[in-house]
């Protein structure tokens, strides 16, 4: 399979994922800004999942940026990926209609953590494609935020059961640590064009 169409397939799913959770906030059917106010668990819960929507659109396209040949396992990894993403607006719309309740939050963590896991399966597939000398192989290093990360909603999943706020924190953290671009993936992109090392 071309490397675009991979690419055009993935990026309609993540269109699709964040249409169906901006339609899951309802208009209030009163006239004041104070009617307003019952909508802002949903909309929170909606803004962080556009976030990690937004990450994972992003470190996908630069990853795939490193790519050379789409294999048949790599397909199967991406929809792995795809299908715990899916989950998402799920997860977002039960969080926002309870308030942020313990069992919704444990859900909501449960998927990012899965997503997380997808997609280290989808990094390891395309490695073991490309080989360990790989720009990609070389890029990645030793990942320090990949590792960080299931910690931190593992961590989160647990202390949802004493406070949701907390736990709600630790998400938004999780997500500010991914926030901006890996740079590492672009930097080797940008040496390997010159002919430098990375």
């Amino acid at each position: 399979m071309k490397k675009t169409r991979f690419e055009a397939f993935s990026d309609g799913v993540l269109a699709i994922i964040i249409t169906i959770m901006v339609l899951e906030i309802k208009v209030p059917h009163g006239e004041r800004f104070s009617d307003l106010k019952e909508l802002y668990p949903i909309f929170l819960s909606y803004a962080l999942s556009f976030i990690y929507i937004g990450i994972y659109w992003n470190n996908h396209h630069h990853m795939m940026s490193a790519v050379s040949m789409v294999t048949g396992g790599i397909l199967w990894a991406n929809l792995h990926l795809l299908f715990w993403l899916s989950l998402v607006p799920f997860a977002t719309g039960w969080i926002g209609e309870n308030h942020f309740a313990a069992a919704p939050m444990t859900l909501y963590g449960f998927v990012l953590l899965m997503a997380g896991v997808a997609y280290y399966i989808l990094q390891s597939r395309i490695i073991k494609n490309e080989g360990k000398n790989s720009l990609l192989a070389k890029a990645i290093g030793k990942d320090l935020k990949g590792k960080i990360s299931p910690f931190l909603y593992i961590t989160a999943m647990a202390l949802a059961w004493l406070n949701s706020i907390i736990s709600g924190v630790i998400y938004l953290a999780a997500a500010l640590i991914w926030l901006i671009p890996d740079k590492r993936i672009e930097r080797a992109l940008r040496q390997n064009k010159e002919g430098g090392d990375i």
